[in-house]
């Protein structure tokens, strides 16, 4: 029997067989008769019969089938990272059936709590299947607007980044999954909520909602051992074992902007796991695939490092006197010789050398499986790394490339030998790709590793040591290029997106990735990565219109930002767009902040945002507006309120255009007039 108590602004109190929890933003009722419990957040959000559940055996049990519930002694008073709150553990107890453990961790002032199954038997199971939370009754605050402008909206974030995967929002009717995290929002008033694992090192999680009625939810489940077509699996999720298996901490909570709410989730999965430490300036540069592709050699790449050194650095285009000249895929078309003459001349205009590699892929065909791994002296051969099923077949390739276990001792051998060739090789950045097949269900080799997240956890830990500052003697910047979400405390920056040339449709899909990806930048990753920046021409593509370029470039700056061309600057237009845009002092200081810009409102479907906003961390009252015409054909005029962009609408403001130079006078809202394809950025200044 849990007493009336108090930790300071959380209060338990427990009346039959209810036991209430509240806070002022928020409460937990917790009935201890039928297994279940309801949390609500005042008037914004109401769940109930919120059950939790295993698969073992075949069968699933929820909480409520279980005989008996209790709490496990009174509440523990805590105080962590989080806050100042108690923590309760919920016992489902039934003859012959594992134990379920439900805890919870509530905070005073958190409009969110925190929540864990655990699996308790005496003797070791098996579990590639829980349920964290089912709810079955969502109720949500009221529509602002009744129409279709403030319909419920629930968020699908994708598992990775690969094969031009997008977020996407729905309204009912509707069944979609998102993975890791979810926002369920209302996108007029904004009022919404967020729900989320919080580790990622065993186990992928799945979050299914369906509802067959506008603005209403029929269910929503947030459970672990997602594995298919969307995390590029094919074995079903591996099995987790022991006395006790644990689901992650997963976060619910409810915002009257869903927008901080996505912020919130990021800084809480910080507080259990930082982010890598970058403490130097936002990186810029160039990186080769989009000017060359397979065609790289060294011309191109030495005489980009002279064209930057010569044409634009000294003008804005630079960071701290950091500026990396980055190869991409088919560095090795270069000869040894050509090699260390590149790295000494870019050192020499003062510029840092930057590298590319697939730790987790191979690329080679069924003749080259007999060819030894490197580091390995011959004693592995690529056939022993590769993974594979439970029969010992190898697992079908994706966009190509095979899946290495990241987990063998060849393939941490391959991972010495690389990095310390580069290493010794002076390389101060890495872009790691294709990481996702590092994360495949498979057999792996070391027996204790039974999921494709503990071995990708495991291999990409092994890498971020190899390429540490206390192992390197420096510090290298580490880029994930094609990888899942999570886990991200292994690298500096991550891909926001799949691939991204320089066409109107490639900065409208990078854009759609910033329109609910931007909270991720200084949470998981110091940095979000746009990808190449291309101003006139990929390699792969026809020239862009000039709109269509400095579009891309304005994509790129508002992202957060890891700023890398991607033109072959021995074409005129391109280095003529470069030398044009690139000195423009107001934009690049805007990029060296490295902040992201913050949709001002949600987009339909798979779309991206048209306009985002940052107000300024630097100056206080100052506002940053990009906006964005994504029509190659049709001019189009915008129109934001200043009242979405959380400014005083009846004040009168002074806007400068960034990219023009000139100035205008909003009040009430700024109107903008864009040709086919263009952008520009504002800054707002209250008059005074």
């Amino acid at each position: 029997m849990i007493t009336n108590s108090q930790t300071d602004a959380v209060q338990v109190r427990q009346t039959g067989s209810l036991v209430h929890v509240s806070t002022d933003r928020m409460t937990l009722e917790i009935d201890l008769e039928q297994g279940h419990y309801s949390a609500a957040g005042g008037t914004l959000w109401d769940w109930k019969e919120i059950r939790s559940a295993i698969r073992w055996n075949g069968r699933e049990y929820h909480t409520g089938s279980y005989e008996r519930h209790s709490m496990s002694g009174d509440p523990e008073s805590i105080e962590d990272a989080f806050g100042t709150g108690v923590h309760l553990t919920l016992m489902h107890e039934s003859d012959m059936l594992p134990t379920l453990e439900q805890h919870f961790w509530i905070y005073e002032g958190a409009p969110f709590y925190l929540t864990q199954l655990v699996a308790v038997h005496k003797t070791r199971i098996r579990l590639n299947r829980m349920t964290v939370l089912r709810c079955g009754q969502l109720s949500f605050g009221p529509a602002v607007d009744m129409d279709k402008e403030d319909e419920l909206t629930v968020l699908r974030v994708p598992y990775d980044n690969d094969k031009w995967v997008r977020y996407e929002t729905q309204t009912a009717p509707l069944r979609t999954e998102s993975y890791e995290v979810t926002a369920l929002f209302r996108p007029h008033s904004r009022q919404g909520i967020v729900a989320g694992s919080l580790s990622h090192d065993v186990w992928k999680t799945g979050i299914k909602i369906q509802g067959e009625q506008p603005g209403t939810l029929d269910e929503l489940e947030l459970y672990v051992g997602a594995a298919g077509e969307m995390t590029r699996d094919f074995q079903p999720h591996g099995y987790v074992h022991g006395t006790r298996v644990a689901s992650p901490v997963v976060f619910v909570g409810g915002y009257d902007d869903y927008r901080r709410g996505l912020e919130a989730y990021g800084r809480a999965n910080a507080t259990l796991s930082p982010a890598l430490l970058w403490e130097g300036g936002v990186p810029v540069g160039w990186n080769s695939w989009s000017a060359a592709m397979s065609t790289l050699d060294y011309d191109l790449y030495t005489s980009t490092s002279d064209f930057l050194k010569r044409e634009v650095q000294a003008d804005g285009f630079q960071n701290n006197d950091t500026l990396y000249i980055n190869f991409d895929a088919f560095w090795d078309r270069l000869t040894d010789e050509e090699m260390e003459d590149a790295l000494n001349r870019v050192r020499h205009n003062g510029h840092k050398p930057g590298t590319y590699w697939t730790p987790f892929a191979f690329w080679g065909s069924p003749s080259q499986f007999d060819k030894p791994v490197e580091g390995t002296d011959g004693e592995f051969t690529y056939s022993d790394i590769l993974l594979r099923d439970a029969a010992g077949e190898i697992l079908p390739d994706i966009a190509g490339g095979l899946a290495i276990d990241p987990t063998h001792p060849g393939a941490l051998k391959r991972i010495d030998w690389f990095t310390d060739k580069i290493i010794r090789e002076g390389f101060e950045y890495i872009k790691l790709d294709f990481m996702a097949h590092g994360a495949l269900e498979g057999q792996h080799y070391r027996p204790e590793i039974t999921t494709g997240i503990a071995a990708y956890h495991y291999g990409l830990s092994y890498l971020a040591k190899k390429l540490s500052p206390e192992a390197a003697g420096k510090p290298i910047f580490i880029n994930l290029s094609i990888a899942p979400l999570f886990p991200y405390a292994f690298a500096h920056s991550r891909r926001i997106s799949c691939d991204v040339f320089g066409m109107i449709g490639d900065t409208e899909y990078l854009l759609n990735s910033l329109t609910y990806g931007w909270w991720m930048n200084d949470t998981l990753y110091r940095f979000n990565d746009p990808d190449h920046s291309v101003l006139y021409k990929s390699f792969n593509q026809e020239a862009t219109t000039r709109h269509e370029g400095r579009t891309r470039l304005t994509a790129s700056v508002i992202a957060g930002t890891v700023l890398l061309l991607g033109d072959d600057f021995r074409q005129e237009e391109a280095a003529s767009r470069a030398k044009a845009w690139l000195r423009n002092g107001s934009i690049m200081e805007l990029a060296r902040k490295g902040t992201a810009f913050v949709p001002v409102e949600s987009a339909q479907g798979g779309r991206a945002a048209d306009a985002f906003m940052l107000a300024d961390p630097d100056e206080e009252g100052t506002v940053y507006l990009a906006v964005f015409n994504f029509d190659g054909k049709q001019a189009a005029n915008k129109t934001v309120a200043l009242n979405r962009l959380g400014l005083e609408p009846l004040a009168t403001y002074r806007v400068t255009d960034l990219w023009e130079g000139t100035e205008s006078e909003a009040s009430g809202e700024v109107r903008i007039s864009l040709e086919p394809a263009e952008s520009t950025i504002l800054m707002l200044c209250i008059q005074p």
